[in-house]
């Protein structure tokens, strides 16, 4: 889901601004890896109580979904 090169990129600007060295036996491929798979199990977490939230738990407020419909499409 994750683009890796991107996150790649965005890990190595992140360590060298802090100051933060990879440790020997870490690889910069197994550090992506391992930060996209741990994102991506936050962001599907996040994912599934934003649908029980904007579904209104299973029942749906359909009016309400028209609008942000049109608010959306008016961006």
């Amino acid at each position: 889901m994750l683009d890796r090169n991107v996150v790649k990129e965005f890990l190595e600007a992140a360590l060298r601004e802090r100051r933060i060295k990879i440790p020997n036996g870490i690889s910069k491929m197994s550090l992506t890896e391992t930060f996209c798979q741990f994102t991506e199990d936050d962001y599907y977490e996040w994912i599934k109580d934003n649908f029980k939230t904007f579904f209104d738990h299973g029942t749906p407020d359909w009016n309400w979904i028209r609008e942000r419909i049109s608010h959306y499409s008016k961006i």
